[in-house]
């Protein structure tokens, strides 16, 4: 398996700390307290074949089977994550591969739905992925995907931001995180310029947003593990950086704020029903 810079990144990363992505989403609901991994499943609800796209620890593909799916297959670039997702009851009998979406291991016209939860904005020559997606869709198949859309303005992670910014890019050339995706992964002008093309019908979009609140301890805890430029600090640039966050937060009111989620949903054009 050829992986390219920021794919040999996230292997690691998640090889490292597998899980640890899926349990900061699960901590951080939305206002209604669903997860953003409820919202996208529910776009695939009745869909009995769905293949995940950056399955991860497969949290995802569990709860697609405790809704129903019947045929649940995975493919992430981490073997730490894919052995996580293996330990589920739910996905003993999952088609779960090591590999990349630009080379999806599966047949033609094999699911009924593909997702992918926070993966698709950070994969490589994208259009490709999304070639591949549509390869393996049946006609009329469903394509689901969720995408980050940045932090609520004023809340904490943006305060966070603001900080951290400036330390990522005074880092020395070989200690920045490499370019991750393509940026049209994670607008709505994007996905359709990216979808339209391979066949895919009208795209709808819904903002979600994750809700943060706590101590500003708390919030720190919360937003290290969501950016992975945190990792190519050294521990006395996180220990510098930690202490002005909770400074600065600790000096302004309960802001509370989060991130926000993109979710994208299609289905793949049926040639014989088009004229």
């Amino acid at each position: 398996m050829t992986m390219d810079a920021s794919e040999d990144f996230l292997r690691t990363y998640h090889d490292r700390i597998p899980g640890s992505m899926a349990r900061g989403t699960l901590a951080h609901p939305t206002s209604d307290g669903r997860t953003s991994y409820e919202f996208l499943a529910g776009h695939v609800a009745g869909a009995s074949r769905v293949l995940d796209l950056g399955c991860a620890d497969g949290t995802l593909l569990a709860l697609l089977a405790r809704n129903g799916a019947t045929r649940l297959a995975g493919v992430d670039l981490s073997e730490s994550e894919l052995a996580l997702a293996r330990e589920r009851p739910e996905l003993l009998d999952a088609d779960l591969r090591l590999g990349r979406a630009q080379q999806l291991p599966f047949t033609d016209d094999s699911f009924h739905a593909v997702v992918s939860h926070m993966a698709l904005m950070l994969m490589s020559d994208v259009e490709q992925v999304i070639a591949e997606a549509a390869r393996v869709l049946e006609p009329g198949g469903r394509f689901a995907v969720a995408v980050g859309a940045g932090v609520v303005p004023g809340g904490w992670l943006d305060l966070f931001l603001s900080l951290a910014r400036p330390v990522f890019t005074a880092l020395p050339p070989d200690r920045r995180l490499p370019r991750m995706g393509d940026r049209r992964a994670r607008s709505r002008e994007g996905l359709i310029e990216l979808l339209t093309p391979v066949g895919f019908d009208t795209v709808s979009f819904e903002e979600i947003t994750l809700e943060l609140d706590g101590t500003p301890e708390q919030m720190w805890e919360a937003a290290v593990p969501s950016y992975y430029d945190m990792a190519m600090l050294d521990d006395e640039q996180v220990t510098r950086l930690r202490e002005q966050f909770i400074a600065e937060a600790s000096a302004v009111p309960r802001i509370g704020g989060g991130s926000r989620i993109l979710v994208a949903t299609t289905r793949l054009r049926n040639p014989e029903t088009t004229g």
